[in-house]
């Protein structure tokens, strides 16, 4: 005799910024919320007198109530992001002393006025000179949003790295001595490579660095686990972190030097540095993907298509999650014990009014290990559940109710996941009824 128990411990969030500028095409009744936990909304800018500028017309009314209603509807939270990209002289400004209680009053009554559950700060880049401001206003939007009757999200964009030259571990201490106001400290682990002196051909979004490190100084390339590994080091629980999936690519083109035929795949040096250029994950696959020219790196856990021309210059490296990047970011969460994930953007992998397949991948990898199966054979028991890529699964039992869980086995999913069968030697012939549950992590 045997039992199952469902998969313990709670799911990772699944976080989703969702430009308003993308509404047009990207309907925000199209946001799949049975995989989207959270959606922020992006985005209002700080203004240098603590008003909030949202001119550009990405933010209206109708926009908000659109994005509000979808996530309530589904029972999902929907949060207003300030800030962005360069975002930094702006929120220096609307910080200052004079300021900052006049920009956190002005901030949550536009999230209670447009209907919003929280606040998302993107301040960009964050250097450690800024931590004095950065933590002001934390503690005042979140003695601010402590004040409404339910509870408000406040979330944060984190850089995965402190910006060029600054102190090594400062951002991180301070996200740790912050983290008790904050619900999600969500990782901006992509935009990891670029063409700069010194470098070589990476990975947009790697969640190893496979040991490589850079011929110019020996340092170890970037990467979602490096970045995660300092800031649970200096102190940032690792519930509070959401790792980042990027729903678009980078493309490397010309270049030339060390490698006369640059440039198509990662590691590469030059001389004459290559261009970067961002393209969505529906806009790589509509006009580059071809099955011949798609290749994983094991090592760095990350996909790549490397596309050669006739003029060596043209030839093209482009770095991308896929759907395969995404199950083994979800088992990356589940195996170092992390709150869960954060998209960047929900309308780069969407086509017409079909499920985007990155949104689903993430779906299925989150559902993993929903189908199990017990089977005697013989004298034995096998426990068949579906895994996926890279997934680590602790596999327990107890012979009754009261008692402890006991460990049967640790198994780690070396290839790309699938139907995965565990064996319980003898148990098929005992006599009392065993309990079983599959953890990951374990």
């Amino acid at each position: 005799m045997a039992g199952l128990t469902p998969l313990a411990g709670a799911a990772p969030w699944v976080t989703g910024y969702y430009p308003g500028w993308e509404q047009t095409s990207m309907p925000a009744s199209n946001i799949d919320f049975s995989t989207i936990t959270q959606v922020i909304h992006f985005s209002v800018i700080p203004a240098a007198n603590g008003t909030l500028d949202s001119t550009d017309g990405s933010i209206s009314p109708t926009g908000s109530a659109a994005v509000v209603a979808a996530a309530h509807s589904a029972g999902r939270q929907a949060l207003i992001c300030v800030g962005g990209s360069d975002s930094e002289p702006l929120f220096q400004d609307a910080t200052t002393a004079a300021n900052l209680l006049a920009f956190v009053g002005n901030l949550t009554n536009f999230m209670a006025s447009r209907g919003y559950d929280g606040v998302d700060i993107d301040w960009e880049p964050l250097p450690s000179t800024d931590a004095p401001q950065f933590t002001n206003l934390v503690n005042r939007l979140r003695s601010a949003l402590n004040g409404f009757p339910a509870h408000k999200l406040l979330t944060v964009a984190a850089g995965a790295y402190p910006p060029y030259g600054d102190s090594p571990t400062a951002d991180y201490e301070m996200f740790a001595s912050l983290q008790g106001q904050i619900d999600q400290i969500n990782i901006m682990t992509y935009d990891l490579a670029g063409p700069y002196p010194g470098w070589v051909t990476w990975f947009n979004s790697p969640i190893y660095d496979g040991g490589y490190r850079f011929p110019s100084t020996g340092g170890l390339l970037p990467s979602a686990d490096g970045a995660v590994s300092n800031y649970l080091t200096n102190g940032v629980a690792a519930a509070k972190l959401g790792l980042g999936v990027a729903f678009y690519g980078c493309l490397w083109t010309g270049g030339s030097g060390t490698w006369p035929a640059c440039i198509t795949g990662p590691r590469q040096s030059w001389t004459n540095a290559p261009t970067l250029t961002d393209l969505a994950y529906s806009d790589i696959m509509a006009a580059y993907y071809q099955s011949n020219l798609y290749q994983w790196d094991t090592n760095a856990q990350a996909a790549y298509l490397g596309i050669t021309n006739l003029i060596p210059t043209n030839n093209i490296f482009i770095s991308y999650d896929d759907a395969r990047t995404c199950a083994a970011k979800v088992s990356y969460v589940r195996n170092r014990a992390l709150g869960g994930l954060m998209i960047w953007e929900l309308a780069q992998d969407h086509i017409g009014t079909q499920p985007g397949p990155l949104v689903q991948a993430l779906k299925q990898a989150v559902a993993t290990p929903g189908w199990t199966e017990l089977r005697p054979s013989g004298p034995n028991m096998n426990l068949t559940f579906n895994s996926i890529a890279l997934g680590s699964y602790g596999i327990q039992y107890k012979n009754n109710l009261t008692d402890a869980w006991s460990t049967l086995v640790v198994t780690n999913v070396s290839g790309g996941g699938g139907k995965l069968t565990v064996t319980d030697i003898g148990a098929a012939t005992n006599q009392s009824r065993r309990f079983y549950r599959v953890q990951t992590p374990p």
